[in-house]
């Protein structure tokens, strides 16, 4: 989609691999190379329709399912792997197959039932350009997966590795012999952090470059499969809806443009990314649910106050049919987020991923929605409290503690992962490192704290706080203070699905607060007071499959 916003962090620019020659399209960036002759254009070979981009690829769309059946790029087949097709989801079955060609731009158009799906090839480009348009649950189309022969290139990201000789955990979730744990799942990035992903030899590279996932849902800080490769092959993903780990509803139209690409090594070029993707030679193609740039807006704020600058801020925008965000800028705040479609959006500043603020924006198609100083006020952001302790840091994530690095792309049970049981003692120095990251029912619940008050804070009561940022099987804490038991509050609304064992820490974040009585401390100035934290439900199954939940933060109050 034109004028997508959706920022990556961090971004390195290379060179496309080859331009056309002349009297083609050049590829974006001026220092593309050029490429032999070739005739851009499109055949009939009675069982695909095949494309030559006029470049270095040569690609083949099935006429009869819309899979991309052949994938050749400087002569070396690049498709398949396991007698499986590129395509949507695992395949669409018989479809409605066509083909056009509109001066320099070649489009396949796909329709299975509701489901609309797209390849657009550009002269001159070792590109394909994909677009997918899910309009309701009557189909199953929540990804893209390029799947690529075995052998053609290095694993550079082992830990998703996905063959191993022990299945420890639903068919997805492999041990090798030494210990250490595999699965596709493991990506470690989040949506922000990535643009494309895909592999190198040095010479030649292969990516998909995801879309701005105007139309899926997570948000920023969502994580799910990217890629993964295996004894026979390796899978590259867009993925248009996961429902793993999902905290919020699918959101239905059109997913695109995503783009796989051919480079000369490099991570695609920058023109590539989505915060920088335009596409206005798609405008007049007809793609269903298509929105060109003219029919977008944009957001754009002026600063933001009250910030910690320890932090990345983020601001989001979110409703029932789309998504977007953008990076407020360290120095003051600013913030733009351009592409979006018309409507009124709930805006999100997130602190790391801790959301501190909430506003509404309405959007109008062609123009600029200008905010003044958005004021975080102090009570929306929980560490500026004052704590007699605290373990941990309130930004939404489990970062610091024990394994919290590890969990991204490990399982629990990795012979990697430090010991999950163990106590703390406030003061000792090493109270959010030695901490566990998760804590499980079955595992390590029962952790204790240790901390001293003053005879004054002794006499008073006190309020405790536990953040969590995600649960499994309604798991969540309940605390002992000495002898004094807490109620057991109430589960809050967090994903049904496995979380802390493929690789995400991502729920809903969610304080628990137990007000303290006086009556429950020790009183002599120098005991050591004992904080006990249980993981109770009623729910789950045994060890890392039981009710859990990860630590965002959790401090006394003064």
């Amino acid at each position: 989609m034109s004028g997508s916003l959706n920022r990556p962090v961090r971004r390195r620019a290379f060179v496309l691999g080859g331009a056309a020659a002349a009297g083609t399209a050049a590829l974006s960036g001026p220092l593309a190379t050029a490429a032999s002759a070739a005739s851009f254009g499109w055949s009939d070979d009675g069982s695909n329709y095949v494309v030559d981009t006029g470049a270095n690829l040569v690609f083949k769309v099935s006429k009869t399912n819309g899979d991309l059946t052949s994938l050749v790029y400087r002569g070396t087949e690049y498709q398949g792997y396991g007698g499986k097709n590129s395509h949507v989801e695992s395949g669409l079955g018989s479809s409605t197959v066509t083909v056009k060609q509109s001066g320099t731009t070649i489009l396949i158009s796909v329709a299975y039932g509701t489901l609309k799906h797209y390849y657009a090839a550009r002269s001159g480009e070792n590109n394909i350009y994909l677009w997918t348009n899910k309009a309701d649950t009557s189909v199953s189309a929540t990804r893209y997966i390029v799947r690529v022969k075995a052998g053609l290139f290095l694993n550079d990201e082992p830990d998703s590795y996905t063959y191993a000789p022990t299945v420890i955990e639903s068919a997805d979730v492999f041990a090798k012999s030494d210990g250490q744990t595999r699965s596709k799942h493991y990506a470690k990035r989040r949506v922000i952090d990535y643009s494309a992903i895909g592999w190198t030899t040095g010479s030649v590279g292969l990516y998909v470059v995801r879309s701005n996932h105007e139309k899926a849902s997570g948000g920023p800080f969502y994580r799910s499969l990217l890629r993964h490769q295996s004894t026979d092959g390796g899978g590259l993903y867009e993925i248009l809806y996961y429902g793993e780990n999902q905290t919020e509803a699918e959101r239905f139209g059109l997913q695109g443009p995503y783009v796989i690409a051919f480079t000369d090594g490099g991570t695609p070029s920058s023109a590539l990314y989505p915060g920088t993707l335009t596409t206005a030679w798609a405008d007049s193609l007809g793609i269903s649910g298509y929105v060109a740039a003219s029919g977008r807006g944009k957001v754009a704020g002026v600063g933001i106050s009250g910030r910690d600058t320890a932090y990345a801020y983020t601001v989001g925008l979110a409703n029932s049919a789309a998504q977007y965000w953008g990076s407020a800028r360290s120095s003051d705040g600013w913030f733009s987020i351009g592409g979006v479609l018309p409507g009124t959006y709930t805006l999100t500043v997130f602190k790391g991923e801790l959301a501190v603020h909430t506003t509404s924006v309405t959007v109008a198609a062609g123009g600029t929605t200008t905010l003044n100083t958005i004021a975080i006020a102090s009570s929306n952001d929980p560490a500026n409290a004052t704590a007699i302790w605290r373990i941990g840091t309130w930004d939404g994530t489990p970062a610091g503690f024990k394994n919290a690095d590890l969990m991204t792309y490990a399982h629990p049970s990795d012979v990697r992962a430090a010991a999950w049981t163990g106590n703390v003692v406030i003061g000792s120095g090493s109270e959010t490192a030695s901490f566990p990251a998760y804590i499980w029912k079955d595992v390590n619940s029962g952790l204790l704290v240790y901390f001293k008050l003053t005879a004054a804070q002794a006499a008073a009561a006190h309020t405790l706080r536990i953040g969590v940022t995600t649960a499994y099987a309604n798991g969540r804490p309940q605390v002992t203070v000495n002898s004094w038991v807490s109620a057991i509050p109430s589960p809050p609304t967090q994903p049904s699905t496995r979380s802390l064992t493929v690789g995400s820490y991502r729920g809903n974040n969610t304080t628990f607060t137990y007000s303290v009585p006086a009556s429950a401390w020790l009183g002599d100035t120098g005991q050591y007071n004992v904080l006990k934290i249980d993981v109770v439900s009623g729910s789950g199954t045994t060890s890392y499959l039981s009710a859990g939940t990860s630590i965002d933060a959790l401090d006394l109050l003064a």
